[in-house]
């Protein structure tokens, strides 16, 4: 097995392990970590139809994070994929609507988020050993709504380490922010900006690039790391999914071994999306990837066009999780269809950077052939969400129904009959208030715990203990900062 190093999208010169990549989270020149190949895939899917998530989380992540010992591996696989999901299956399948529904909201945050950031504490708290770092781990990390409450959750009362999350004040729902202000651990610290998610991911970065805040850290004993899917620790746990989704279809004989398959994703920051890209990539057999976006739909036409233009109006959405106008992984994807050129990558970021948009050239859309894209309005949102709970009995959140109402009108249109993954995101407990405007429309309520007991008494699937633990928890974080102000907010919080 050949290692896998890492270097900039954006071309630091640096080359790097996976797991000075995972610490650093970020590369100083701003671009994203990125393998210098694509690793196959070393087991047979037969083989891997035969064992549980945690033994095919195991063959991928020994496939890209080469520096770990097997038995470091195994390690933070086990904590990180223990009791705390609530099913025995940890990412389980439901079929409805002409597609199978991957669920990724079982663990304790009730999103997919789970998933990821449920190892990543292991992976960097393993790197820094590894790496014989004794500074203090700050994760600093912008959320449109479920990272945030993941991350926090992960790292809340990890030794050595610190989490700072950003959030868009008025850009989650009330289920989202409740989860976040009261979370608990001394080492957490939660802020709303005045601003969009896009302004809050934006301030990150650049907190990261600022060298004068890094000397200020260093002087303190500390360093920055990320838990957003900028982080390469929390984009390769996320392909995963898509080998797992694979191997449970082969295992329940839905498809024969070798069959393609197409995988549906709800898209913002284009992370999820790029970990099938790259399951497709190490020999899965993935067909078309479908990419779903709501309203600000800056990807959908991103596909159509060859044209990334963030020059638009902002949308509040009933998803807004995807409710972004920079789709910071694309840097990947755009890093990879360039031939691995990270000038030709780092000149497009800039344009993007001081203009807004770029261009894409011909021979660069040609290698976007796997991916189609699609879009939901708001109406169409709900009505996918009532159709199938009318017609299927099968209750889905918004980010969930984009993907689906997406992918039946690719299916109408395309008459590809495909069989289908999707990526179900969060548990319609998340959004409560949505998810009853469309199958009860006529109840009102100003209070999402109320909505809550009447989805259940809708529905009769259980309320998460997520929600119900923080029904009547105390609000711990109060703070709301302008978006210049974020600095003078960071060192504040760690000067405590």
């Amino acid at each position: 097995m050949t290692d896998v190093t890492y270097s900039s999208t954006r071309g630091a010169g640096e080359t790097l392990t996976a797991s000075q990549a995972i610490l650093n989270g970020l590369a100083s020149d701003g671009g994203l970590y990125v393998p210098d190949h694509i690793p196959a895939l070393s087991t047979d899917l037969d083989a891997l139809a035969r064992m549980d998530y945690r033994h095919v989380a195991f063959e991928i992540l020994r496939l890209y994070l080469t520096d770990y010992t097997d038995d470091e591996l195994r390690h933070c696989i086990d904590a990180a994929y223990d009791e705390k999901f609530d099913t025995e299956e940890i990412a389980p399948m439901a079929e409805a609507a002409d597609a199978y529904f991957l669920e990724l909201y079982h663990g304790a945050t009730i999103a997919f988020k789970d998933m990821a950031l449920s190892i990543l504490p292991h992976l960097m708290t393993t790197a820094a050993r590894k790496n014989n770092v004794d500074s203090e781990i700050v994760i600093l990390t912008a959320t449109s709504g479920d990272t945030g409450k993941a991350a926090l959750a992960g790292f809340a009362s990890v030794p050595g380490t610190r989490i700072i999350v950003f959030y868009p004040k008025d850009g989650v729902s009330p289920i989202q922010k409740q989860q976040m202000v009261t979370q608990q651990g001394d080492n957490t610290f939660v802020v709303g900006i005045n601003g969009t998610f896009d302004n809050a991911q934006t301030g990150v970065k650049k907190l990261f690039a600022d060298e004068e805040l890094r000397g200020w850290m260093d002087e303190h004993g500390m360093r920055f790391s990320s838990a957003n899917s900028i982080n390469i620790g929390r984009l390769v746990p996320q392909i995963v999914y898509y080998v797992y989704a694979y191997t449970r279809l082969l295992k329940e004989e839905r498809i024969k071994k070798g069959d393609p398959v197409n995988v549906v994703v709800p898209t913002g920051n284009f992370g999820n999306i790029l970990a099938a890209y790259y399951a497709g990539q190490m020999g899965l057999p993935i067909a078309k990837l479908i990419c779903a976006s709501n309203e600000n739909k800056v990807l959908y036409d991103f596909f159509s066009t060859g044209t990334y233009d963030r020059n638009r109006e902002f949308i509040l959405t009933s998803s807004p999780s995807m409710d972004i106008l920079i789709s910071s992984n694309l840097e990947r994807l755009i890093y990879h269809i360039c031939g691995n050129d990270a000038s030709r990558c780092r000149t497009l970021m800039d344009l993007l950077s001081r203009t807004g948009r770029y261009d894409i050239t011909d021979d660069m859309r040609e290698q976007l052939a796997p991916f189609a894209g699609g879009f939901c309005d708001e109406e169409l949102t709900l009505n996918t969400i009532r159709d199938i709970y009318e017609s299927c009995g099968y209750l889905i959140d918004p980010h969930t129904a984009v993907a689906a109402g997406v992918y039946r009108s690719y299916r109408m249109k395309s008459g590809d009959k495909t069989p289908t993954v999707i990526a179900s995101t969060a548990s319609p407990y998340k959004f409560t208030g949505s998810v009853l405007r469309a199958i009860d429309p006529g109840y009102e309520s100003a209070d999402d715990f109320d909505k809550a007991d009447r989805l259940y008494e809708l529905s009769k699937i259980s309320i998460p203990k997520a929600v119900s633990e923080i029904r009547t928890a105390p609000i711990l974080h109060k703070t709301i900062c302008e978006v210049d102000e974020m600095e003078k907010t960071v060192k504040e919080f760690l000067s405590r």
